[in-house]
């Protein structure tokens, strides 16, 4: 492992689960402060801003802080500032993220929609952010109205599920696919496993791809989506880790820990 001097971490499933810290993963991140090495905590969490998921984080006793945490949200308000200027966005997401779409026009939907509003009002792009109670029905075939005349679609993520304190739960990519191909259209996808997301991670730390490390728990997104940019893939067995899903994944993982608590070791700092 020498050569690393940065690495990116996952969030849910490597250093919690249901926001609460792993066994070993606050002693493993104090170790990895104590031998200066840069990091960044990147993830599809789009329940909670930065500063939100720094203050939950250091609750659990972990030594980070709001500009430690690169997110979903706020990789999607840069790509929409950049590719999308002064559109009318409709967000449908579980939780409260507005605080990181900065500079992002959030509008619901127009007061005549339902009894057919004009063009005019209706959004330019629909972005979806993490699924829950938020994604009936009535909400996914308006969204499909509007991709049919013509909005564009971003969505923040295509992760299937996530492990909670009470099992896995159905995410964004569980709807994402079927709403794709009845609409006929393809999402832009800016969280993991994006290469714009790794690229954004890599410029925070300074470091080239070759120098970096990547540690999650989700084979496609967070590892392999990682080695194909060229930075080194460690797989977690915590979280959303199934090993069917290993065996079944496109690549291998350059290694493979039980846990989050074992890349100190990994990385030589014993």
């Amino acid at each position: 492992m020498k050569g690393i001097g940065a690495v990116l971490i996952d969030i849910d499933g490597v250093l919690t689960v249901s926001w609460k810290a792993l066994p070993g993963a606050v002693e493993a991140m104090e170790r990895l402060r104590a031998a200066e090495l840069p990091l960044v905590l990147v993830t599809n969490t789009t329940s909670r801003t930065r500063a939100a998921v720094a203050g939950r984080l250091a609750r659990e006793g972990f030594p980070v802080g709001a500009d430690d945490i690169l997110t979903a949200p706020t990789a999607t308000a840069a790509y929409l500032r950049a590719h999308h200027p002064d559109a009318r966005c409709l967000l449908i997401s579980s939780g409260e993220v507005g605080a990181d779409l900065e500079g992002v026009e959030l509008v619901g939907e127009p007061e005549g929609e339902r009894e057919g509003a004009a063009d005019r009002d209706a959004p330019d792009v629909i972005v979806f952010g993490g699924a829950g109670p938020e994604f009936s029905y009535p909400v996914l075939n308006r969204a499909f109205r509007h991709l049919q005349r013509g909005a564009h679609l971003v969505a923040m993520h295509r992760n299937l599920y996530w492990r909670t304190a009470d099992g896995f739960d159905l995410d964004t990519g569980a709807f994402l696919p079927g709403l794709e191909r009845a609409a006929g259209v393809t999402a832009t996808v800016t969280g993991k496993p994006s290469p714009a997301f790794f690229d954004t991670a890599l410029a925070h730390l300074g470091v080239p791809a070759s120098e970096a490390l990547m540690i999650g728990d989700d084979i496609e997104s967070d590892v392999l989506a990682a080695q194909r940019r060229g930075i080194t893939g460690v797989l977690v067995k915590t979280g959303k880790y199934l090993p069917e899903t290993h065996r079944a994944a496109d690549g291998t993982p350059d290694h493979v820990l039980d846990s989050f608590a074992g890349l100190p070791g990994l990385l030589g700092y014993t």
